[in-house]
């Protein structure tokens, strides 16, 4: 691809197409552009479309950000595919360029080239991009604080992974290289920018530049000082926690807005400077003692002082994590004994930051989506409640009794308002939440809090002020009918299960509910509550869900007809658990529920937005089949024709989030098929050959799921004239070749060895095994060499030990004893899982039983070594080490935006026991000894004790078994 105007527009063109909202329009562009990314050159082309000026500002904004994208998917070379997708000469021009073209590019375009250099850095930086911190470091003498931030923006694109990131050797490494390069030059530069805010003091555009660069200075401190204290910073503390002093306490009054719900470059500021001390308090306490007083001295007077707008929330929220880290610590403890700063803190602080603002109420009516994300799921991890909720939880840890004085006299006060005037519900909001916070001591997500205090009665609370709460009127306070159901979800594990059953009626009663919020909640604890046990058994049993089933299902069904609960995936998550939990009782209702699912499927198709809704109406169809088709495999044919002409819409329209999931619901009605393969399926077989399908990381498990029910159910006849073997072989080439999906090759593989005609497949199998060394030889790695062990060992079953090493011999001569010393002596221990532990026992242990190859035969020298093999899988615990050449998968190293597989929970294992008929494994090395014992016997007796101890004792017990004694 040449580097001219005619391509230049071209790309201009195909830019401007993926901007429209027009779906015929966009899609075609976006694959369009992704086809021509291995051309050499293409990204040195949108580099020059994004640098030239007389670009539409429009177009050059979509070309920065598919660069983005585009190194995201191809520039990492990934452990899946090794080969370099982009050309050498490419990386290296673009190493080159991109920083030049970064620092003169407007913000907007900026941005995104700085995370392009944080990918690329990723990957390439400091091994393969040496320069890089050096030319940026040159940058800052320059003075141009356009390019400056520029610089300290893709600074901390590359740096912020340090945040997240494990310690290793090559962590440290390149840490301390940064560290070397840009520590002094990022401290010369606070300094420097910190004295131009006095410089500029009256010049606002000035000042919101000079802030702008101390925000990501701070951002930058924050990364690098994470991992380690670095002796740097430790040595020039004197510099920066003043600097930090001055960053919270001083008012830059032209930084203020007028926006209420979004913070300014102020607030972000200091923020972040929270976060900085914040990590320091927690992590380096020793050295940060001397400036910690002065700190909290700050951190109170922004507290008391800020004002409870939203823009503030993430501010006022890390300030009070600071407060939290000093209050855990038993060194600072003595700043909160005393009882008025304790009342202080909890009356001053915490309570005005629980309480429920205007601001929350209009989420809550206005965005409920996102209040429940906040709320109960989690999201709000930086909220001003969040934050005061852990502060109490700290408090009230340590000094127990002071704040059970200090809350309990004000959550009377407040719940005695409430109780004389319902219209004053927000100071009962208020009461339950402080309640919450004082009890909880330990939670997990699946089980809500398992661990709570004594300072809160659970059961007099719900008592008294939660249950009734649900047996009013429906559609009074919607925020309190949210808080008593949040409530029982949050202790539904403490409480006694009479108190959880007596009170799900009146849950379910609140799906009619009009708010989102309300409706979502009472579907969110039906669903919990449904998986909740008692003594390993439902709480919730099958024959006590049954009486209310149908005012169940109907009220979580016509959720789904509400406006915004189109698609409420908590709503399609209690239907499946109620499924589930109904089990046959549901078949009655499945007539008229079965068409809604699948109107609600083909709606959600023409433009999935909901992930977690997606799956579970899969999860609820998949369930369906399952149930009804347990005890009737006919009735298969009924889902089939409710299904088929949507999926047929979802293949020809490339849904790609839907593919891998219809794949998977195909392969459980067909796997309750008997031979022959219907007609539709015999139709659709050609399209699941089809490259671009087994391209995309997402479809793989899917396909290879579908393809081993094609397997099984195929006749000799589909084999022959639609089930090809060379078809599926090219698959299982394409699988094995890669590092990512090689155990899927050997799951289509065995199916393959177990289902399809010896005739068929004979042909091919010498290729086969030569495929599986040079894959061996040129990548090996744990998992394969696990896989390949397994896989050799069913060959051995199915086959039989002679065929098998003669096959093996085929592919070179006395190959069989390099497999055995080099391959299964050394690894087989580490084969891991169930089933695969026990086809390589038995496939061992035919070995080990072959008496004319293997134990007096050309193969004799080898029969030691197998049979201790077997023993130590038997007896032995499972080697879970790796090879040192082994490399682990990142997602982020997947190609970017490709829908990733899910597992359906309905469909099953894809584990498949080959020998269900074995079940004692030691039995089965004691037929195979006792059989050459038959033969052989005195000569097997003097094999078996030369095995030495342990060997010898365990074989010996395992004869004694079959009534064979040596």
């Amino acid at each position: 691809m040449e580097i001219s105007e005619e391509n230049l527009h071209t790309l201009t063109n195909y830019l401007m197409q993926t901007l429209s909202p027009d779906p015929n329009v966009r899609r075609p562009a976006e694959r369009f552009l992704e086809s021509i990314e291995i051309n050499k050159n293409y990204p040195i082309l949108l580099l020059h479309l994004i640098n030239k000026e007389d670009v539409h500002y429009t177009i050059r904004v979509a070309g920065a950000i598919t660069f983005k994208n585009y190194t995201r998917r191809n520039w990492p070379i990934n452990d899946d595919n090794l080969e370099n997708k982009i050309d050498p000469e490419d990386r290296q021009r673009v190493k080159e360029l991109i920083v030049d073209v970064m620092l003169v590019a407007p913000s907007s375009i900026q941005k995104q080239l700085s995370e392009a250099i944080g990918t690329i850095g990723k990957c390439d930086f400091p091994k393969d991009w040496p320069g890089l911190l050096t030319n940026m470091v040159e940058k800052f003498a320059g003075g141009d604080f356009h390019v400056i931030n520029g610089i300290l923006q893709t600074a901390h694109s590359i740096f912020k992974r340090y945040r997240y990131e494990f310690k290793s050797q090559k962590l440290w490494e390149e840490i301390k290289f940064v560290l070397d390069t840009f520590a002094k030059p990022l401290t010369d530069l606070a300094v420097a920018t910190q004295n131009l805010t006095q410089v500029h003091a009256t010049n606002p555009d000035a000042l919101r530049v000079i802030y702008s660069s101390l925000l990501l200075i701070s951002k930058i401190f924050y990364s690098l000082n994470f991992q380690d204290l670095p002796e740097f910073f430790e040595d020039n503390m004197n510099i920066w926690m003043p600097l930090f002093h001055t960053l919270l306490t001083t008012d830059v009054k032209c930084l203020h807005t007028d926006v209420d719900d979004e913070a300014g470059l102020l607030e972000q500021l200091r923020s972040q400077v929270c976060s900085n001390i914040a990590l320091y308090a927690q992590k380096y306490d020793e050295e940060f003692q001397p400036y910690l007083q002065g700190f909290v001295t700050d951190i109170w007077s922004l507290l008391v002082s800020v004002s409870l707008q939203p823009k503030n929330d993430l501010l006022v929220s890390n300030a009070l994590q600071f407060l939290s880290t000093i209050a855990e610590r038993q060194q600072y403890r003595h700043l909160f004994e005393d009882k008025n700063v304790l009342t202080g803190i909890c009356e001053k602080v915490i309570i005005p930051n629980i309480h429920f603002r205007d601001a929350d109420l209009e989420l809550f009516e206005d965005n409920p989506e996102e209040y429940i994300r906040k709320d109960i799921e989690g999201s709000d991890v930086e909220s001003r409640r969040r934050s005061s909720s852990e502060l109490v939880k700290v408090l009230a840890g340590h000094f127990p009794e002071t704040v059970r004085t200090i809350f309990g006299a004000r959550l009377q006060e407040m719940l005695g308002e409430y109780n004389s005037d319902p219209g004053k519900w927000r100071l009962k909001n208020t009461a339950v939440y402080i309640v919450t916070s004082l009890a909880e001591r330990g939670s997990t997500a699946k089980h809500g809090v398992t661990k709570s205090s004594d300072l809160v009665d659970l059961h007099d609370f719900a008592g008294q002020y939660i249950i009734p709460e649900l047996k009013k009127e429906v559609n009074t306070l919607p925020v309190i009918k949210a808080d008593s159901i949040k409530y029982l979800i949050t202790f539904r594990s403490l409480l006694a299960p009479q108190v959880v059953i007596a009170a799900f009626p009146d849950i379910v009663k609140h799906l009619s509910s009009p708010s989102l919020v309300v409706h979502s909640y009472a579907a969110s604890a039906i669903e919990k509550l449904l998986i909740l046990k008692q003594n390993n058994q439902p709480l919730i049993t099958q024959e006590l869900l049954r009486p209310i089933a149908g005012e169940l299902l109907t009220g979580l069904f016509n959720i789904l007809n509400l406006k915004g609960s189109e698609e409420n995936e908590y709503a399609m998550k209690a239907i499946m658990r109620a499924f589930s939990t109904l089990d046959e009782s549901v078949i009655p209702c499945l007539a008229e529920l079965l068409p809604k699912l699948t109107q609600k499927l083909t709606i959600v198709a023409k433009n999935p937005s909901r992930p977690h809704f997606n799956h579970y109406l899969f999860e609820t169809i998949s369930l369906s089949i399952r149930i009804v088709c347990k005890n009737n495999p006919g009735a298969v044919s009924a889902f089939e024709e409710a299904l088929f002409p949507t999926f047929q819409i979802i293949f020809q329209e490339d849904v790609q989030e839907f593919v891998p999931y219809c794949m998977q619901v195909l392969s459980l009605t067909l796997a309750r098929r008997s031979p022959p393969l219907p007609a539709p399926y015999v139709a659709l077989y050609p399209c699941l050959l089809s490259p671009q399908l087994w391209d995309r990381p997402g479809c793989v498990r899917g396909l290879v799921c579908l393809l081993r029910s094609y397997v099984r159910v195929s006749s000799n006849d589909d084999f022959n004239q639609t089930v090809k073997v060379n078809g599926l072989l090219g698959v299982f080439q394409k699988l094995i070749s890669s590092r990512l999906n090689d155990h899927e090759g050997f799951y289509l593989m065995q199916s393959l060895i177990e289902h399809c005609p010896r005739e068929l497949l004979d042909p091919f199998m010498k290729q086969v095994v030569l495929l599986l060394f040079q894959r061996l030889t040129a990548a090996k790695t744990t998992k394969y060499v696990k896989g390949l062990i397994t896989f050799f060992c069913l060959l051995v079953v199915k086959y039989g030990a002679p065929t098998f090493i003669e096959l093996v011999d085929s592919v070179q001569p006395q190959m069989f004893s390099m497999v055995v010393e080099r391959l299964i002596t050394p690894d087989c221990r580490k084969v891991s899982g169930s089933v695969e532990r026990k086809i390589t026992v038995v496939g061992l242990c035919r070995l080990v039983a072959d008496l004319k190859q293997v134990f007096s035969g050309p193969y004799s020298a080898c029969w030691p070594a197998l049979a201790k093999s077997v023993v130590e899988l038997l007896e032995a615990p499972e080697d879970d080490s790796v090879a040192p050449e082994d490399h682990f998968i990142e997602v982020d190293n997947l190609p970017g935006y490709e829908p990733a597989y899910v597992h359906l929970t309905a469909i099953g294992s894809d584990k498949h026991d080959p020998f269900p008929d074995i079940s004692d494994l030691r039995r089965e090395l004691a037929n195979g000894i006792g059989s050459l014992f038959k033969v052989s016997g005195q000569v097997v007796t003097q094999a078996i004790a030369n095995l030495g101890e342990p060997y010898t004792s365990h074989i010996k017990s395992y004869l004694t078994l079959i009534g064979v004694i040596i």
